[in-house]
């Protein structure tokens, strides 16, 4: 489906996010910590966008599919 990339994307952002948070709770890099957390809201965005993307086509195919009727 069209949003199947963003959430991939998303994904691999947030596991890198939460591995720079982890990182920083370690270390005490309250920045590289801030930096993980901010990359983690970045895949979960990303993830939302793929899902607005599915929810979109899916619309577009029912409207689609009601023309042709």
């Amino acid at each position: 489906m069209a949003g199947e990339r963003d959430r991939a994307e998303g994904t691999v952002d947030e596991m890198k996010g939460k591995v720079k948070e982890k990182t920083g709770e370690l270390t005490n890099d309250d920045e590289l910590r801030a930096r993980g957390k901010g990359e983690q809201l970045k895949g979960k965005g990303e993830k939302a966008a793929g899902h607005v993307k599915d929810a979109g086509e899916k619309v577009k195919e029912a409207a689609k599919d009601m023309l042709d009727d």
